[in-house]
């Protein structure tokens, strides 16, 4: 038999993940990768009994024509906004790590939809690579997201007889480039749209019953919060932290981005910010759901100014970042 892992101790491969995006802004690629979302166990964990006939029957007859609509507000040029800065993101790390003549391979995977974590692996695995970094783009580790990225590259690898050197960042939520990336953000923001009356610190929400199951998602969005109105020397009457993005009728994280934000409009905030420091890129949750949907709440309920401060992206701060991660990764490997 041939061995095609004769330089396997040289060889390393960093996969950066993201959550997905459909292929198209369609009602039927949208019903495809909705179906693989939400039949995630991470993502809706209720019994299947109840919840496959429910999603199978309505929600995937019902919803994807409305989330295709909005996904057609965003879409560009290059496509999916997460897909094409993910790509963006990529080809700037490929490029900053050749420079350093790093003998290191990149790829991208998304959990749902495409390029698949699934074909990622499949590609290091034909390129003889044996020592592979796993880095999703999820800033505080939860269930949902992080822990479910786990799970795909498990599935994976559980069908192979191949089994890599493996290892994963389990998010960065107190990492200090990660808060001074951010704090540059906003800084930048200030300064160019003036200091608002309030900022808002938003994430993605979750069940309630996730934390009280031992999810420390919550914990980890607190404390990225803290670091940064402390590096920013914010008052704590100047900020506020709230989660969005809720579906269904239970508990959910608390409290709520879209009671908050017309509770404020009517109390006298005039110019309101909002970081959504819980995404990496660009993505529905913040280019329609902050800067139209919100935008909307918010001036219709009384507010004068709105500014959606945008992520991460492509920026050089989360590009420095993203390298200092790696190289402090793959430590023992690269020597």
């Amino acid at each position: 038999m041939q061995n095609n892992f004769k330089n396997k101790n040289q060889q390393i491969g960093i996969l950066i993940t993201n959550l997905g995006t459909p292929d198209s802004p369609t009602k039927k690629d949208l019903k495809k990768y909705l179906n693989q979302f939400l039949m995630d166990k991470r993502v809706v964990d209720l019994s299947r009994l109840f919840w496959v006939p429910l999603l199978k029957l309505i929600i995937l007859n019902v919803r994807p024509k409305k989330s295709a609509k909005l996904y057609k507000s965003i879409w560009t040029d290059q496509g999916s906004p997460l897909l094409a800065m993910s790509k963006n993101i990529l080809q700037s790390l490929k490029h900053t790590f050749s420079e350093d003549n790093r003998d290191i391979t990149f790829d991208l995977g998304m959990r749902y939809g495409n390029p698949s974590i699934k074909e990622a692996l499949q590609r290091f695995k034909d390129k003889s690579i044996s020592k592979i970094l796993v880095l999703p783009l999820y800033p505080q580790a939860g269930s949902p997201t992080t822990s479910s990225t786990f799970d795909a590259v498990s599935s994976y690898l559980s069908t192979q007889s191949w089994t890599p050197n493996l290892r994963f960042i389990s998010g960065y939520h107190d990492h200090k480039d990660y808060i001074i990336s951010l704090s540059r953000s906003i800084k930048d923001s200030f300064s160019k749209n003036g200091k608002p009356d309030k900022l808002i610190f938003s994430y993605h929400g979750m069940p309630d019953r996730y934390l009280q199951e031992g999810d420390p998602y919550y914990c980890f969005c607190h404390k990225t919060t803290r670091l940064v109105a402390e590096k920013l020397n914010l008052d704590k009457d100047h900020y506020e932290m709230a989660f969005q993005s809720r579906f269904g009728y239970e508990k959910w994280l608390q409290p709520y981005l879209d009671d908050m934000i017309p509770e404020m409009a009517k109390n006298g905030v005039n110019h309101l910010q909002i970081i959504s420091p819980g995404f990496s890129v660009d993505c529905l949750e913040t280019l329609e759901e902050i800067n139209i949907q919100y935008r909307e709440l918010f001036k219709d309920n009384g507010g004068k100014k709105f500014n959606y401060i945008p992520c991460l992206n492509d920026s050089d701060n989360q590009l420095g970042m993203i390298k200092n991660l790696v190289l402090e990764n793959i430590k023992g490997w690269d020597s």
